[in-house]
């Protein structure tokens, strides 16, 4: 579990299922991340326990650190297909323009690169995203290439691991 100065980021598991379809049923919100029904979310949530359980990490449900209110999702996925590990970040809209976005991610790359000792981190974009591209930017990320993820062109926004926290 990570904790900053508003938020509470911890594993997403089964028990987050109504959540998650609560979340992606916002047509604003899934416009770029896609709609999930009940089975599908149930798919999609094994598949981050199972990431949990094999890799150390996973996506995880953002929560406000004062209520305890579920806000949205932040956390680290592993795509096969690329060899990457991309940062994500889904709000819900009510959430939307307070910063807690790019104050979940950044806490999650910070972990990334200072426990888990990813080299690079990726974020993938798609076109007309502007809000994500926003985050990105303003957590240093560079646009590296295009690509496409699930069928949709997309940017592959990245971030390599700082000097900082590099072993010596």
């Amino acid at each position: 579990m990570i904790t900053t100065e508003r938020l509470r980021v911890r594993p997403a598991t089964m028990a987050d299922v109504d959540f998650w379809v609560r979340l992606h049923a916002d047509p604003e919100v899934h416009r770029f991340v896609g709609a999930y029904t009940q089975e599908r979310a149930e798919v999609r949530l094994r598949g981050i326990e199972d990431s949990w359980a094999a890799r150390g990490y996973g996506l995880c449900v953002v929560e406000s650190l004062e209520s305890g209110e579920p806000l949205g999702r932040s956390g680290l996925n592993w795509w096969d297909e690329f060899g990457e590990t991309e940062v994500g970040w889904t709000f819900a809209r009510e959430h939307w323009g307070k910063g807690y976005a790019t104050e979940a991610a950044r806490a999650v790359l910070d972990w990334g690169f200072r426990d888990l000792e990813l080299e690079r981190i990726t974020a993938m974009i798609h076109a007309g995203n502007d809000a994500s591209i926003a985050v990105a930017e303003r957590l240093g990320f560079t646009p590296r290439r295009e690509d496409t993820v699930l069928g949709n062109p997309c940017t592959v926004w990245a971030l390599d691991r700082p000097q900082a926290s590099r072993r010596r």
